[in-house]
């Protein structure tokens, strides 16, 4: 199971507005930037964004973009939604002849339930406990290297 990279590039940009205070509009561009995706790829991704009522935008020299609603109300599985880049299918399709050419794939009901258990999963992580988990990664790396600073200059200076 993956995700598509159109799914990919809609969660990361929709994490990356969801950091910034909820009133700021946000540009592609600076999105793009820091991120390291297309615009023009961001901005076909926006624009279904914005008709799921995920994002909204304004256009001028302060335009951008900005949630629509609380980050603790949009969950990594609307976004891909939005997007038409749900979790792509598994190998097996219930329509489709295949593995003993007798109908049904034998394993059909293992794949199925595990899309399944994916979406719940994708269901119930927000916008906001990413966010959170995010800020905490920093808090904890810059905590690291602060300790590790004062020990390189414990080490160093002479007692």
């Amino acid at each position: 199971m993956k995700l598509t990279t159109k799914g990919r590039f809609a969660v990361t940009a929709m994490l990356d507005i969801a950091l910034h205070d909820p009133e700021q509009y946000v540009t592609i561009a600076a999105i793009g930037e820091r991120r390291h995706l297309s615009s023009a790829y961001l901005e076909q991704i926006f624009g279904k964004l914005r008709r799921a009522g995920l994002l909204e935008g304004i256009r001028g020299p302060t335009g951008g973009y900005r949630l629509s609603k609380p980050a603790d109300q949009i969950t990594v599985m609307q976004i891909l939604d939005a997007v038409d880049a749900s979790l792509e299918k598994s190998v097996c399709e219930k329509d489709r002849d295949c593995c003993d050419g007798e109908g049904e794939c034998i394993t059909f009901d293992l794949w199925d339930r595990l899309n399944e258990e994916m979406r719940r999963f994708l269901s119930g992580i927000t916008l906001k406990g990413l966010a959170e988990q995010k800020l905490l990664k920093d808090q904890g790396i810059q905590k690291i290297s602060i300790v590790r600073n004062l020990t390189e200059k414990s080490q160093t200076t002479p007692h």
